[in-house]
C-alpha cells in the first residue's frame, strides 16, 4: 500500500479503478474490505479507495483515546491529500460509525453514506452484545489477544472460531494475524470510541445524504435493530438484504454486495 501523511499521521492506502471516488472504511480487520475491491463489477466503474485508519496496520498508532470524530477528520484530510472534493462512502461495523459521521459533520464532501451493518452501541441490543461479549474482553484482559480476537469474531459473524478463522484466511490471507497485532487498538481505543459515539435519531435526521443501510439476513440482533433504528431516523434511506450471511457479509459474499453498492451508486452519481 502507499502512504500519505495527514493531521500529522501517516496513513496506508490502496486506489484502484477509475470513475467517482468511493472511500471505503473498515472496522477491526484492517483488509477486510480487499474481497470488496476484487469485484470488477465496482472497480470496473469506480475509483475505490481503502486505507488503514490510524492505529491499524502500518499507519501510525497514536495513544487513545481516538474518537469517531476523529477518524472522521483523518477521512477527510485523505481526501484533500488525494485531490477528492466529493466521495461516495462506504464503511462496515465502526467503519460505519465514521462515514456517518464524516456525512454529519462535512456534508459538501459526501455524496452518498453505505453502511454495510453500522455498530450503534446505544441501541438496546447493544448492552446484550456487550454481556455476550464479555468473553473476549476477559480474554484480552488476560493477555490472550489471540484468543479474544477469535471470540469477539466469532460472537459478530455467528460462526464457531474456527470457522471463523478459515474463511478469513482463505479470503485474506494473514487477515487474522494483522488483526490480533492490532488488539490493543481494537480493545483499547475503537471500542471504546464507538461506546461514547453519539448517534441518536437527530444525528441520523442530520444525514442529508442519499444512504444505503446493508445487513446480512443471518446477523445478530443487534444489527436488526440497527437497520430499523435508520429505517426510521435517516431521512433518505435505503435497504438491502444480502442472503445467507451475517455481519461479514463483504467477505463471505462480496460479489452481492458489491453489486448491491454499484446499484445504489448508480443511482445517486455526484454529478446529480
Amino acid at each position: 500500500m502507499d502512504t500519505i501523511t495527514v493531521n500529522g499521521i501517516r496513513l496506508e492506502h490502496e486506489i484502484r479503478g477509475t470513475g467517482e471516488p468511493v472511500l471505503l472504511i473498515s472496522p477491526v480487520l484492517a483488509d477486510g474490505f480487499v474481497p470488496l475491491v476484487a469485484q470488477e463489477a465496482l472497480t470496473s466503474r469506480y475509483q475505490v479507495i481503502r486505507y488503514h485508519k490510524r492505529g491499524w496496520g502500518g499507519s501510525t498508532h497514536t495513544p487513545g483515546p481516538v474518537s469517531v470524530a476523529d477518524h472522521a477528520a483523518d477521512a477527510v484530510a485523505l481526501l484533500d491529500a488525494l485531490g477528492i472534493g466529493r466521495a461516495h462512502l462506504a464503511g462496515h461495523s465502526s467503519g460505519a460509525a465514521v462515514a456517518a459521521q464524516l456525512a454529519q459533520d462535512h456534508p459538501d464532501r459526501v455524496a452518498t453514506v453505505a453502511l454495510l451493518e453500522l455498530s450503534l452501541l446505544s441501541v438496546p441490543a447493544g448492552e446484550a452484545f456487550f454481556a455476550q461479549a464479555g468473553p473476549a474482553f476477559q480474554a484480552y484482559a488476560d493477555g490472550d489477544a489471540e484468543r479474544a480476537l477469535g471470540l469477539f469474531l466469532s460472537l459478530v459473524s455467528g460462526m464457531t472460531p474456527p470457522h471463523c478463522r478459515a474463511l478469513l484466511e482463505r479470503r485474506i490471507p494473514g487477515s487474522f494475524t494483522q488483526a490480533v497485532k492490532d488488539a490493543d487498538t481494537f480493545f483499547g481505543v475503537e471500542l471504546p470510541g464507538l461506546a461514547e459515539w453519539k448517534f441518536g435519531p437527530a444525528e441520523a435526521a442530520a444525514i442529508r445524504r442519499p444512504v444505503l443501510s446493508m445487513r446480512g439476513s443471518r446477523t445478530q440482533p443487534l444489527w436488526i435493530e440497527v437497520a430499523a433504528f435508520l429505517r426510521g431516523a435517516v431521512p433518505e434511506v435505503e435497504e438491502s438484504v444480502i442472503d445467507g450471511v451475517g455481519h461479514l457479509l463483504h467477505i463471505e459474499r462480496p460479489k452481492p454486495v458489491a453489486e448491491a453498492l454499484v446499484r445504489f451508486l448508480a443511482r445517486h452519481p455526484i454529478a446529480s
